[in-house]
């Protein structure tokens, strides 16, 4: 029989023998001491005990600890670790050798591209080759004249501004080959493309013979490659609570794929905007990623506020656990007791219990709830 079935049968005795004015009475010779009787009231929160000593009871202890504050949030990328992948040179793309969601190493080729960029970069670097070695012919000669007065000084000084510029434009188109990534040395209408860090591809715009550069149609990022080695998580938290955070505070995480592995982060960001319709404001937590955290997974985050409030604490013994809430039996007047629902914080050692609400410290409670539901459970 459950407590509550047994609650109600009480409850029918009691009226049964009411009606029938029927009353039990002590007998010595039966060698023992009556045991405690409990009446229920037409308050279900209130029983009647005949002999409340029988119910030993206590004052609820007073302790000062910090609240815990619970978030719901899930896992994003670092911004600060998420690379695009780009390439200047417009072309398209062939042997194509990684998709979305594969892990890639720094310097690990990606694509190639064939781009007709190269070709005209190449081209304008040999003539600016000629275009320098000519300059630079031109004013040694020019030099070599002065020196037999053959010809004016600002004739040298033109000759000697039209070589550094030639110079200048053979700089200038070596840069646009490196830019572009062709080897002047070797160069090739082909361009390879590699991941510029280590991490995993979290976005793809590109496949086998599409287009790719900077100017051409579709998107210039290729690929999006982010070092998931830390995370963020983005909570969100209402204001109300906002004041119980500070930067660097750890917070607690639990995965909900991965409830048995606790992890720790720190906060890094109390966002300086609210959710006008939540009135919530977006908390980041920096977390370093042990291999089990997934962009999207959600979380649940605990914060330790960084105020203290005071408790009461009560021994465990002091606490019913029934129909998945908490409760505990307080005097009141008449020789009764009144059930009262408490939310339970933290385990405490010598087998105490933290309540966050239902009772103040000081307050007495039934010490041995098990015992008064025992007698109860017996009528």
């Amino acid at each position: 029989m459950t407590r509550k079935h047994s609650l109600i049968a009480a409850t029918c005795l009691a009226a049964f023998f009411s009606l029938t004015a029927c009353k039990k009475e002590f007998k010595p010779s039966d060698g023992a001491p009556p045991s405690a009787e409990v009446v229920p009231t037409g308050d279900m929160s209130l029983v009647t005990v005949d002999k409340p000593d029988q119910f030993p009871l206590v004052a609820a202890e007073e302790q000062e600890a910090r609240s815990e504050l619970n978030a719901t949030g899930a896992v994003f990328p670092d911004v600060s670790r998420e690379i695009p992948v780009i390439t200047l040179a417009n072309g398209r793309v062939f042997n194509l050798k990684t998709r979305l969601d594969d892990n890639v190493k720094k310097g690990q080729f990606l694509f190639s591209i064939q781009s007709p960029d190269i070709s005209a970069a190449f081209d304008a670097y040999l003539k600016t080759v000629n275009d320098e070695q000519l300059a630079n012919k031109a004013y040694v000669r020019a030099e070599d004249l002065f020196k037999h007065g053959a010809i004016s000084q600002a004739m040298v000084e033109q000759a000697e501004d039209t070589e550094k510029d030639a110079k200048a434009d053979l700089t200038a188109a070596e840069e646009q080959l490196k830019v572009l990534g062709v080897d002047k040395d070797h160069p090739s209408p082909i361009v390879d493309v590699k991941a510029p860090i280590s991490g995993v591809i979290i976005g793809q715009n590109v496949t086998n013979a599409a287009a790719a550069g900077v100017s051409l149609s579709g998107s210039a990022t290729a690929f999006t490659i982010a070092d998931l080695s830390t995370v963020w998580i983005l909570c969100d938290v209402y204001e109300n609570d906002i004041p119980k955070l500070k930067l660097g505070q750890e917070a607690k995480i639990k995965l909900n794929a991965y409830p048995d592995k606790p992890l720790t982060g720190h906060i890094s960001d109390i966002g300086p905007v609210l959710d006008p319709s939540l009135r919530t404001a977006k908390v980041r937590i920096q977390i370093a990623n042990p291999g089990i955290l997934k962009l999207g997974m959600f979380v649940t985050a605990t914060f330790q506020s960084t105020t203290t409030t005071k408790y009461p604490v009560v021994p465990a013994d002091a606490v019913l656990h029934l129909h998945d809430r908490d409760w505990v039996f307080v005097p009141a007047p008449g020789q009764k007791f009144k059930r009262v629902e408490v939310h339970p914080g933290n385990m405490l050692p010598g087998n105490k219990q933290e309540l966050l609400s239902g009772i103040n410290p000081g307050q007495q409670v039934v010490s041995n709830v098990l015992q008064l539901e025992a007698t109860l459970e017996a009528q």
